[in-house]
């Protein structure tokens, strides 16, 4: 398996019960590169980023990571294993503080010198809170306030900005903009921006077609559990999207039973 893929599958499946909700899914990400996930809800988006991270046991296929097979018990194994993801609920706990929130599960400790016991290394945490909001150009006025007490956009980044402190080696995104303004959307895009120059992979779940085609070098189309459609941004449009997720247009080689 060649490492200059960050991410493949092969024929990664997931029924519940009689519900083929993801069948057969075969996808590759290679170094540097932002594709966008596509389709309409219950396509099989969200059930596919949950086999990669761990939320949920596959059915059956393999994933790989930099060329490493990876089977992964939970999130918190991804999360180890340098996969960062920003869900739709964020995850963030509302009465902490920006560091807190960034290191919840992995506070920085002193040297263990108390036996059992450890002190957090406060200062360590907010400097390294600081120089991740810094490498993706995430504006927070102040990093003591709590979570509570942010804007939507501000949480949305702080979620973000967590992919950035952790050295993440893929960033998965699930709509990171559904329930933002204009101004906190555009602020969202420039940290996508930001990651592309800095040449880290991405994956964009979106159903904003404005979005997809400014920010992302592929396309892939999901419908009814199934891959559809893989489109280089530059060599496609909106309307030619929209035909695929509905089902007006499947690529020869994703031609599937139900599916015209």
């Amino acid at each position: 398996m060649s490492e200059e893929f960050v991410l493949k599958t092969q024929d990664l499946t997931k029924h519940y019960g009689g519900v083929h909700a993801l069948e057969g899914a075969n996808f590759e990400l290679r170094q540097g590169e932002h594709i966008a996930i596509m389709g309409d809800n219950g396509a099989g988006k969200s059930t596919f980023v949950r086999q990669i991270t761990g939320v949920e046991q596959r059915t059956r296929g393999k994933v790989w990571l930099y060329g490493e097979e990876v089977h992964f018990a939970g999130p918190l194994d991804a999360r180890e294993a340098g996969i960062e993801t920003v869900f739709q609920t964020l995850a963030l706990a509302d009465d902490l503080d920006v560091p807190d929130n960034l290191f919840l599960g992995r506070e920085k400790t002193f040297a263990n010198w108390l036996g059992p016991f450890r002190l957090l290394d406060y200062r360590g945490m907010r400097q390294a809170t600081i120089d991740g909001l810094n490498r993706t150009a995430v504006k927070i006025p102040n990093i003591r306030n709590t979570i509570r007490n942010m804007s939507g956009g501000q949480r949305q980044c702080v979620a973000i900005a967590r992919t950035a402190t952790f050295h993440s080696k893929l960033t998965i995104m699930d709509e990171p903009t559904a329930a933002l303004g204009v101004q906190e959307t555009a602020q969202v895009e420039n940290i996508i921006r930001t990651l592309k120059e800095q040449g880290e992979p991405l994956i964009l779940i979106s159903h904003n077609m404005r979005q997809v085609m400014d920010l992302v070098d592929r396309i892939v189309v999901f419908r009814r559990g199934r891959i559809v459609a893989n489109l280089k941004r530059d060599e496609t449009d909106g309307q030619d999207v929209v035909a695929y997720i509905t089902g007006a247009k499947t690529q020869p080689e994703f031609e599937i039973e139900g599916v015209t």
